[in-house]
């Protein structure tokens, strides 16, 4: 049994939130790779965009920052400076100006510091889990998938365990504003531009602003300072530091992105071993298995589903000319199901070479920063839930985001048999 099959026809339109509320399209992105991997999408809702699908050009370009830029957006809207200015993380900038913020925080989340949360990450994984499975039958990714990243959100941020619930909701709101059942201002439906200098073009940016204010006024009062959100505010080595309009942006970004792309690839695992039967027992029987799982089931799941970058100039690539200005889309959920790079990609290989998936933005300059805890709270919980179950099976159908920019599956029923 395989895990899910896409319905696509092959001619799929991907500037379609709606076509990604059915999963993404991997049929269409299958004949792209095949017959048009320089593919050029006329958009009704702005200015038209290449789509590169192939493995190994996402990697040949996602070096190459000169080339295509991420300084004016990293998603498929089109924006104003005045509109990019304001609502840019280091995200949406290139090296140097990237390296210079992205230095101040990458210590605190190098693989080293963060392999010092494994405790805490399987304290909170065995209380979640013990919780969800008591049930018998629920929804994995309300139970399970959204806890951890959630309560791990707090330990990284150092926010009270009372504040989360509200945080999460506020993070989605942001990173699904396309998906009615996330915010009421759906970015593609909104008959506004109240919130056009907000990050994400949503109200909810300006709600997370006001708490992250008072968030850090508290913790300067009590002394709390050695938090990963005060090292954004150090001064850099030229004693410069960042802006208020920057650090908001940043503090959205953690909230959003910290927490919904490894929820969503929890509840792509948790699906996979619930529908392709031999994953339970490889996990079961452990070993080398967990070498790879993780990467495996972020690979199946590639929440971030695509970044935008920006032609500098003209250039060729496949006989087509791309023209300054352009927009170029890296899609990733496309590289990562790539038939010339890995043996049958539409099922889940717990074996796969770790180095296979560009998920995390491999090869480039904004390489994710969060892959490491990623990583490590995606393992530990598969660790803690295959020691606890005997069976593992769909209890109804699973329904996916309305967004074609972060994927996932947001309600998975499910049944377990506890062991």
């Amino acid at each position: 049994m395989t895990v899910w099959q896409p319905t696509d026809d092959g001619h799929a339109d991907l500037s379609s939130h709606d076509t990604f509320a059915k999963g993404a399209p991997h049929n269409t992105f299958a004949r792209l790779r095949a017959e048009d991997t320089m593919h050029w999408t006329d958009w009704s809702g702005g200015k038209g965009f290449w789509s590169i699908t192939r493995h190994a050009d996402i990697l040949e370009l996602n070096r190459q920052f000169d080339l295509v830029s991420s300084a004016q957006g990293i998603r498929m809207e089109d924006q104003t400076h005045e509109e990019y200015m304001a609502r840019r993380t280091f995200q949406e900038t290139d090296p140097p100006e990237h390296m210079k913020t992205r230095i101040k925080v990458a210590k605190a989340f190098s693989k080293p510091v963060m392999a010092k949360f494994e405790p805490q990450v399987r304290e909170l994984c065995v209380e979640i889990l013990d919780k969800a499975l008591a049930k018998g039958e629920f929804d994995a990714t309300r139970e399970i998938a959204r806890q951890l990243p959630m309560r791990m959100l707090g330990r990284i941020l150092g926010t009270p365990d009372a504040d989360l619930p509200w945080l999460v909701e506020k993070g989605d709101a942001l990173i699904a504003n396309t998906d009615p059942d996330f915010t009421d201002h759906v970015l593609d439906k909104m008959e506004t531009d109240e919130f056009r200098l907000m990050p994400f073009n949503s109200p909810a940016g300006a709600e997370l602003w006001e708490y992250a204010k008072e968030l850090m006024a508290e913790k300067n009062r009590t002394g709390d300072t050695d938090g990963v959100l005060h090292m954004i505010l150090q001064p850099d080595k030229d004693g410069e530091v960042i802006s208020e309009m920057e650090f908001r942006n940043f503090f959205c970004l953690l909230v959003a992105a910290g927490n919904d792309t490894t929820r969503y690839s929890i509840a792509a695992g948790i699906q996979a071993l619930a529908h392709q039967k031999e994953l339970l027992g490889q996990m079961q029987e452990g070993g080398a298995v967990w070498d790879t799982a993780a990467d495996e089931i972020i690979r199946w799941a590639t929440p971030a589903l695509y970044f935008r970058r920006t032609a500098t100039r003209d250039f060729e690539l496949h006989g087509k000319t791309i023209r300054k200005g352009d927009k170029v889309l890296f899609w990733w959920i496309s590289g990562n199901r790539d038939e010339t790079v890995m043996d049958d990609p539409m099922r889940v290989d717990l074996f796969r070479p770790a180095t296979q998936h560009i998920s995390f933005g491999k090869g480039g300059p904004h390489l994710c920063l969060g892959m490491h805890l990623a990583r490590l709270e995606v393992r530990i919980l598969f660790e803690e839930l295959v020691k606890r179950i005997k069976s593992i099976e769909p209890a109804g159908e699973h329904r996916f985001l309305r967004s074609n920019f972060v994927g996932g599956i947001k309600e998975l029923p499910v049944s377990v048999t506890p062991l």
